[in-house]
């Protein structure tokens, strides 16, 4: 599903200087819009609503809903995402396009169902807030759950400008809409950041409808017992619950976080670093569209295609160091695309933070943050190869790792005291990634044995 991949770097073909700013800015919008944009998005709401509404904490109560509406939509979405995701690729594969659109209706009216039932009952059980903003942060993780799903398809899809302009304006009518409403207190600001989210969903749907045309309206064939492939509902939960533990952990220990609404509470001391941190991911995202989906992907198919076609051993040995050499060099770019993004943070982070008005007592945090995502974007590109290969064991056990580390050692920084605050998730992607890369190479390895001897 590496379409988009292939689009732009058509772009880089052009070999000029300004072909490569516009291929990879493209590629950094794409692969971290969901993530670095809605931070982005959310912030500037917040920074824009501090001389609108008199009351300060409505603005904090805003950052803090909107916050956990994210997590736990991808947490809960994260059992369909790649077991879904598997599926349209499979469809691909034996192109029978006809059946994707019906599956996605299937889909969404399912993801639908299930977050209006856990949202409502969350919201009965542990919110006695009013009516008014329930139903926005019910509505507001039923959008957002939406949208992670058909967000898989973006990849697939070779229109590269109209999904960066879907973006855009997106997050600019969430913004104007919230700030425009603001006057209303928290409801204004969370049906704001619903109109854009909802404009978001809407438009990439559309966009789906006019690529895969279906043969029928409804269809829920990716629950099919032959179809559902169990490791990966599991992996997509893990890796989304090992992103956001150590985070909950800082929000729901007493000395580390205060009570923000309702149930919700946030740690100031934690969240503004990481959040910060994630901005940097762009870079690194940008190679991983680029360089492991196109690149890789098109190698990969090299590599299978000679071996169906019954090629000699020379030639399908020849793809296969083609495919592992595409690999090494996909990783070594992200490694040193981030890394000198993370240098360049070192060395003007604390100038950084000053710029945005942040106090530079957080700059110790941000940078062990930034060390941390980077890590976490070499295990995306990993876990990224292991799909290919279909070792879903391995990404599986490279998830849980990533989650029960990162569980246990931010525990255990809690216990160190604060100068420890943040080397639980930065050690745990960095095990992980460090993990990841051997069973990788071990794999890679033997890949033609068990390609051909497991069959």
């Amino acid at each position: 599903m590496a379409g988009i991949g292939f689009e732009i770097r058509k772009i880089l073909e052009r070999k000029t200087f300004v072909s490569i700013i516009e291929a990879y800015g493209l590629a950094g919008i794409i692969s971290s819009g969901p993530w670095v944009l809605s931070v982005i998005g959310v912030l500037i709401i917040g920074l824009a609503s501090q001389s609108l509404i008199e009351d300060q904490n409505l603005i904090v109560q805003y950052l803090v809903s909107v916050t956990y509406l994210m997590a736990c939509s991808l947490i809960l979405t994260g059992l369909l995402q790649l077991m879904f995701t598997r599926f349209i690729a499979d469809r691909l594969y034996e192109d029978k396009d006809g059946i994707i659109l019906p599956n996605l209706m299937g889909a969404i009216w399912l993801v639908t169902f299930v977050s209006s039932i856990c949202g409502s009952l969350v919201l009965w059980l542990l919110f006695e807030e009013n009516l008014r903003y329930e139903l926005l942060m019910l509505a507001n993780f039923v959008v957002l759950c939406n949208l992670w799903i058909v967000i898989i398809f973006l990849s697939s899809m070779k229109v590269y400008l109209k999904i960066v302009w879907m973006f855009f304006l997106g997050y600019a009518i969430a913004v104007l809409a919230s700030v425009a409403l603001s006057g209303f207190g928290i409801d204004g600001l969370l049906l704001g950041i619903l109109l854009g989210h909802s404009f978001l969903f809407f438009s990439f749907f559309y966009t789906i409808i006019r690529e895969y045309p279906g043969s029928s309206f409804l269809r829920f064939d990716f629950l099919r017992i032959d179809q559902i492939f169990i490791s990966l509902a599991f992996t997509g939960l893990f890796f989304n619950l090992g992103v956001w533990t150590d985070k909950f952990i800082f929000w729901f220990t007493d000395n580390t976080s205060q009570h923000i609404i309702g149930p919700l509470r946030a740690s100031v001391i934690y969240d503004i670093p990481i959040f910060l941190a994630y901005l940097s991911i762009i870079p690194g995202m940008a190679v991983f569209l680029v360089r492991m989906e196109a690149d890789f992907a098109e190698q990969y198919d090299r590599f299978y295609n000679a071996v169906r076609n019954g090629d000699t051993l020379k030639h399908i040995k020849y793809q296969k160091s083609r495919m592992v050499y595409t690999v090494r060099q996909g990783i070594y770019e992200i490694f040193k695309v981030q890394g000198i993004t993370v240098v360049l943070l070192l060395l003007w982070g604390r100038e950084i933070l000053e710029l945005v008005g942040i106090s530079p007592l957080y700059v110790r945090l941000f940078y062990i943050d930034v060390v941390a995502v980077s890590m976490q974007v070499l295990l995306l590109s990993i876990l990224n190869v292991f799909f290919y290969l279909d070792c879903r064991r391995m990404a599986l056990s490279l998830c849980t790792l990533f989650m029960v580390s990162n569980l246990l050692l931010t525990l255990l920084s809690l216990e160190l005291g604060a100068s420890f605050y943040g080397y639980g998730y930065a050690i745990a992607a960095t095990l992980s990634s460090v993990v990841g890369l051997l069973l990788l190479s071990r794999k890679l390895d033997k890949l033609e044995y068990e390609t051909f001897m497991l069959q």
